[in-house]
């Protein structure tokens, strides 16, 4: 280890020690040096050196015994093993693609939450999120866009029942829509909630390309899910009026709703129920 200057010592300010043995070597040669111009000298007497009696300094005896105190053995204490909580590892984050690569990604996730539904041919193939969100958008406003619909229109057509000269929807057309209802009912709460969060980065970023700025994917969400539970359930028969794809419900009140609303009427009650259960518990994890 090299030395800085400060940790030098000084010919002033070497030890106490080193001092003492240097006093003692410089009496000790001025002694020798005494004994040796004494001898050399002729002309001096030499007188007989006398002999003095060693005195003899006894031993301190203290006047009184010295109490001393005993001190007690320390106490062993067994050391007792501290033992840690256990600490539960933490699961890997499965990263997520780019929104433009997301579409096999997104697909996995929905299957995964459908646990075992058949719901592989329902299922959009190309721009699903982008779809999902436009869809979305559209229901907050009470509108539906088929165009953009995230899951395939159902295959069996609307039927209608004539009946006294009147026509109503059938009740048989309300099962086109069973897969989409069951499948919404049986989602588990705590899988659909992580999977949305997981989402949320891809959800929001296709939401910011339709130019909104004052307003979150989550809030347009629950916007949306307050439409759609908005809509009445109804049990009796639904009298219609038109032909084919421009039916429509005579009675006016129906046919003010929005049209995102008349989707759920369309469904029948059941399916109905199930789509505004499946609704509800979503949004309670949004808020």
């Amino acid at each position: 280890m090299q030395l800085s200057q400060e940790d030098r010592i000084s010919p002033q300010e070497k030890s106490s020690g080193t001092n003492g043995l240097a006093i003692l070597a410089i009496v000790a040669v001025v002694a020798l040096s005494a004994g040796g111009y004494y001898y050399l000298s002729g002309n001096e007497k030499i007188e007989e050196p006398q002999i003095i009696a060693p005195v003899v300094i006894p031993d301190p005896v203290p006047e009184q015994p010295l109490e001393t105190e005993a001190v007690p053995e320390p106490e062993i204490v067994e050391a007792v093993p501290v033992q840690l909580p256990e600490v539960e590892p933490v699961p890997e984050v499965e990263p997520l693609p780019a929104l433009a690569d997301s579409d096999t990604y997104v697909q996995q996730k929905v299957i995964e939450v459908a646990d075992g539904m058949a719901i592989e041919p329902l299922l959009i193939e190309d721009n699903v999120v982008r779809q999902f969100v436009v869809f979305v958008d559209n229901l907050a406003q009470g509108e539906l866009a088929r165009k953009t619909a995230p899951l395939k229109a159902p295959s069996n057509s609307f039927t209608v029942s004539e009946i006294a000269n009147k026509t109503y929807i059938n009740p048989d057309s309300y099962h086109r829509y069973d897969l989409y209802a069951d499948f919404l009912a049986s989602l588990n709460d705590q899988e659909l909630a992580k999977t949305y969060k997981e989402m949320t980065p891809l959800l929001g970023e296709a939401f910011a390309e339709l130019g909104y700025s004052d307003i979150s994917f989550d809030d347009r969400m629950q916007q949306a899910i307050e439409v759609m539970l908005d809509a009445p359930i109804i049990e009796q028969p639904i009298e219609l009026d038109g032909v084919s794809v421009n039916y429509q419900f005579v009675d006016p009140k129906l046919e003010a709703l929005p049209n995102a609303q008349k989707l759920m009427i369309r469904m029948g009650p059941e399916n109905s129920r199930k789509v505004k259960s499946a609704l509800r518990r979503l949004q309670k994890h949004l808020n």
